[in-house]
Order: C-alpha cells, then sequence, then structure tokens
C-alpha cells in the first residue's frame, strides 16, 4: 500500500518534464520489459492510461561491421531514457562472415549512434548505465587512460543531460562532469530484502550476524549495511607484490583479515562485481577457516569470467551458502539455474528513478529506503 500511496503523490503533487519514452538498447529488452511495466501501472492507476513507453529501435550492421543507428517511432518533445548494458557479451553480429560478439566498446559505440539518430528532438536525453563504461578504469596511474571521465564529457556534449548507474566502482568519476546530472544508485533494500526472503531463518544481531568487506575500497558500502543492521565488521585488505605486473596489475600474495571473531557467526561480502571470483572464494575459504557458520556474498554484477566451475565446488565444500546478485547486467542461463545464486530485482527502483527525473523531483520523496530497510527488518524479526 505505501509504494500506491507514493506513486500517488509523485504523479498528483508534481507535473511531468515531459512525456517517457524508454529506449532498450540491445540487451537490455528483459529489464526495459520490467521497467515499463511498472511505469504503465502508475501511469494507469494515477489516470494517465499509456499502453507503451517503450521506443522501438536497432543498431543494424553491415557485413564489413559499420553499424547505425536507427528509432523507429518519434521521439520529438518526449523526456528519453536510454538504457543499456554495456557488458552484454551474448550479444552479437556478423562481422566478415564470422560471428562477433559485442564488447563494452561496441554496446558505447551504438549508445552514441542512438543519440546521434534522436537528432536533437527529444525534450531532454537521460541514460540510464547500471554498469558504467570503463568503470574499472576510474583513475591514472603513470600513463593511462581515463575511459570512464571522458566517456561522460563524451555524453555531456552529445546533449545527454542526466546518468543514472548503479553501485559505480568510484562514484568520484562524478567529477568528470560537475555541471551534469550523475545519480549513482545504491540498491541496499533490495539486496536485504532478497536475502531474508531467501533464508527468513537468518538471525540478525551481533552475537549472529556480521557484515565483511572484501577490501579497502569496498568499505563505505559495508560499513552502511553494518550500520543499518546494527551489527559488527570487519575487513580484509590485500597485500599485493608491487614488484609484479600481471595483466595489468599487482597480483594479490594473500588476504589479510582485520576485525572481531567470527566463529558461528553468518558473514556478508558485499561489493560492487564478482569477476573472476578468485578473490570472494578467498575470503570465503579464509572466514570458513576461522569457523563462520554461513557465508553470503553479493556483488551488484556478477559476470563470473572464469565460469562457474569454482564456485559450484565451494558451494559443494560448504565454503560460500549463496551469492546474490542483480539483474543489471547479462546473467547466463547456466548461472540462474545454479543453486548457489540468488537474484535481486532491482527494475522498480529504476522504475521509481525514471518516475522521479520525470517528474523533477527527489527520490527521497517517493522512497526512503532507510525507513524501508528499517520496515524491513522489524518485519524480519516478527516485531
Amino acid at each position: 500500500m505505501a509504494n500506491v500511496k507514493n506513486t500517488e503523490v509523485l504523479y498528483r503533487e508534481y507535473n511531468e518534464v515531459a512525456p517517457i519514452g524508454l529506449i532498450a538498447m540491445r540487451g537490455t529488452e528483459e529489464l526495459a520489459a520490467r521497467i515499463n511495466n511498472y511505469l504503465i501501472r502508475w501511469a494507469d492507476r494515477n489516470g494517465r492510461p499509456h499502453q507503451d513507453f517503450l521506443i522501438e529501435n536497432e543498431c543494424p550492421r553491415f557485413s564489413s561491421g559499420d553499424a547505425k543507428g536507427l528509432i523507429k517511432s518519434t521521439v520529438r518533445g518526449k523526456d528519453l531514457f536510454i538504457l543499456i548494458d554495456v557488458g552484454n557479451y551474448s550479444c552479437s553480429y556478423k562481422f566478415f562472415d564470422k560471428e562477433n560478439h559485442m564488447s563494452p566498446d561496441d554496446h558505447y559505440a551504438d549508445l552514441k549512434r542512438i543519440i546521434q539518430a534522436a537528432s536533437g528532438k527529444p525534450h531532454r536525453i537521460n541514460v540510464i548505465m547500471p554498469l558504467l563504461y570503463g568503470g574499472r578504469q576510474h583513475r591514472r596511474s603513470y600513463r593511462e587512460s581515463l575511459d570512464c571521465a571522458f566517456m561522460l564529457q563524451e555524453l555531456r556534449d552529445m546533449g545527454v543531460e542526466n546518468v543514472i548507474t548503479v553501485d559505480a566502482h568510484d562514484p568520484r568519476v562524478c567529477n568528470a562532469i560537475p555541471l551534469m546530472g550523475f545519480d549513482n544508485v545504491i540498491p541496499s533494500y533490495q539486496v536485504l530484502k532478497s536475502m531474508f526472503g531467501a533464508f527468513p531463518d537468518l538471525v540478525i544481531d551481533k552475537d549472529h550476524f556480521m557484515v565483511i568487506s572484501p577490501d579497502e575500497g569496498a568499505l563505505s558500502r559495508n560499513m552502511f549495511y553494518a550500520s543499518v543492521l546494527e551489527v559488527e565488521m570487519g575487513m580484509f585488505y590485500k597485500r599485493r607484490d608491487y614488484a609484479t605486473i600481471v595483466n595489468g596489475r599487482n597480483p594479490i600474495v594473500a588476504h589479510e583479515y582485520l576485525g572481531t571473531d567470527v566463529e558461528g557467526k553468518t558473514v556478508f561480502v558485499a561489493d560492487d562485481i564478482i569477476s573472476s571470483g578468485e578473490s570472494m572464494l578467498d575470503i570465503a575459504t579464509e572466514l570458513k577457516k576461522r569457523s563462520a557458520k554461513r557465508f553470503f556474498a553479493y556483488a551488484t554484477y556478477g559476470i563470473f569470467t572464469n565460469g562457474l566451475a569454482a564456485f559450484d565446488k565451494a558451494y559443494e565444500e560448504g565454503m560460500i551458502d549463496a551469492v546474490f546478485s542483480t539483474n543489471l547486467t547479462y546473467r547466463t542461463p547456466e548461472l540462474l539455474k545454479r543453486p548457489w545464486y540468488k537474484e535481486v530485482d532491482v527494475s522498480k527502483y529504476i522504475a521509481y528513478f525514471i518516475a522521479c527525473i520525470n517528474h523533477d523531483t527527489s527520490i527521497s520523496n517517493v522512497i526512503d529506503p532507510h525507513e524501508k530497510i528499517k520496515a524491513l527488518l522489524r518485519e524480519h524479526r516478527g516485531l
């Protein structure tokens, strides 16, 4: 009922900037359909019937690899939201009669093509890019490119007014565009709701539950979870070999733990991305050696670049109990079938952001995550 009331207030007290148009770039169709359904439901409920906000588009390619952006209906006067998943490697195209899988560079190039195809006709252009292009290359060491910062400046120069991302690797990259809208969404409530739903027997107190940061870079997000759950927090730091470079990085020698005893406790580790997963599994092993009862990992983006075999083995051996991840980037059908994988649906949260931006109001006027987390905890504890 609270959600119904909140959207009623939004539609009654705030005016739309312009009619919403939602463009789903290739590979985002499933997520866009969920978002579209929420927007239609809210519009219908508040006396603004609308059949569909989605605008058909494509980026066809010639056999030589050249491409063009094509929008198949009008965007004139629209508050245009373009949804893109730069990490969806399942998308492919023919290149000199060979099957070529799309890289983040290909997805980003297609985004620019669609913005060009809009030809300056929309009232406003907003880009929803949950997995930020070049986000892991957010700062410069030695003679290196600054891919993410340059991308944001390029979008600004193309007329984009707002960028919405989710759990950026380093949100300070917004310093590259200080006069442009940049929202870094953190789906903390959705994560906890999924965890409590999947494991209703969890006891959330200082004696039974603990939050662990996997490294110093993830401290802030784990401090938030420890604070709202009112539990203890520990952390690992990565001891690296700075005399060696492997694949452009200094290899990790060991994970060193700092914090109170984890014996008999359920531990929760949150990070922005699981890439190969080696670090997360090393941490799970170290915590199980210290007699942790259960191990839950969360990463906003679970991409598992080295496959799932290592996680399957860790689950069978009792090293991990569950891995939570969002539906904001591509997940393989094999991953979705794994018993240890638990999905966090963020489509409704993204829809709220679209509605709030479209009505030029703060998201906190519609949904306060702190209050919702407190209510969720009371419900989980049976209070």
